[in-house]
């Protein structure tokens, strides 16, 4: 399984519900919370060109944040690409 980052913050339901969905496939995960620490937010919002959290990347793949992690499974899309690598 490919390693899994998510950028997040403590009051995020998004955030929450992407963990839950990849809890519910058995992905493991590193969490970056961007609340934790000045500059978090500033170093995810380079990586990643947006602002809001949660962020995703599943390998080298910049999924996106809820929704596009979401769309990804209702496609079948997503546990291809867990597994990859």
């Amino acid at each position: 399984m490919p390693e899994i980052l998510i950028y997040s913050s403590t009051i995020c339901p998004y955030c929450i519900m992407a963990k839950r969905l990849l809890d519910k496939k058995g992905a493991h995960y590193h969490e970056i919370n961007v609340d934790a620490e000045p500059g978090l937010r500033e170093e995810m919002m380079q990586k990643t060109k947006r602002r809001t959290v949660p962020q995703i990347y599943i390998g080298d793949y910049h999924v996106g944040g809820f929704d596009d992690l979401q769309a990804l499974d209702r496609q079948q899309k997503l546990d291809p690409l867990l597994a990859a690598c």
